[in-house]
């Protein structure tokens, strides 16, 4: 039996590396690598995958936040060279952490434990994905992780590319694309009103003409989204 495996890591070298180990193990087949989450992301709805090689620090979305995006997951190795990353790790119920730069014999110890949960696991019945939402999202900025709870993300407002996410409790400005933050947010709850806004629907005070406002913030609705806006609000 062969498990399918997907690498991503920022760092080329990286990659190979782990292509190499693998190569060592009959057992494993390479699906796929990829240099960025967004990609990895498109790769796993393409594919089935077993066990998944992350990195945690990686530009536009880090491993950590990419794997909270994940509704279900495959088994998950993370590989980084910043121990301090490891308690999110295990937060997450990842496998294993390897800390770079990792021997084989390490890389195999990460390997058996993976396959042993997959071995483990029941025959997979088709989720409803409808059936289970989580209320938050995780952001990474500034060094920190913050967890942003759905209720409390007012808008969010593209910034280049950084984006502006304003909330009850603070105003945070990430190093990610708006498109990529946009992907976070569940549709039911949060709509797009224009090409630099995202606002939380349940946080409208009121609207006027073409503009609404959200704790006295005047936020414009652009003329391309107002008719898909309003339907939406079932107006």
């Amino acid at each position: 039996m062969k498990f399918n495996c997907l690498i991503v890591d920022d760092e080329p070298i990286a990659r190979d590396i782990i292509k190499t180990y693998c190569g060592h193990l009959p057992y494993l087949n390479i699906v796929a690598s990829s240099g960025n989450a967004l990609e990895a992301k498109a790769i796993l709805h393409q594919h089935k995958i077993d066990i998944l090689f992350l990195d945690i620090n990686m530009p536009v979305m880090d491993g950590v936040t990419f794997l909270k995006t994940l509704k279900n997951p495959p088994q998950v190795i993370f590989t980084t060279a910043y121990k301090e990353y490891a308690l999110d790790a295990f937060e997450l119920s990842a496998c294993d952490y390897l800390l770079k730069p990792f021997s084989l014999e390490r890389f195999i110890v990460a390997v058996d434990k993976a396959m042993e949960r997959l071995q483990a696991q029941p025959l997979s019945v088709p989720e409803n994905t409808d059936s289970k939402t989580e209320d938050y999202i995780f952001i990474k900025t500034d060094g920190k992780i913050f967890k942003i709870l759905h209720q409390d993300l007012l808008y969010a407002e593209a910034s280049g590319n950084y984006t502006k996410i304003v909330t009850t409790q603070n105003t945070l400005l990430p190093a990610m694309t708006f498109s990529s933050f946009e992907e976070l947010l569940p549709k039911s709850l949060f709509l797009r009103i224009h090409r630099s806004f995202i606002i939380n629907k349940s946080k409208i005070d009121h609207i006027e003409g073409n503009r609404l406002f959200i704790n006295k913030t005047e936020i414009p609705i652009g003329s391309n989204y107002r008719e898909g806006f309003l339907r939406e609000l079932g107006l």
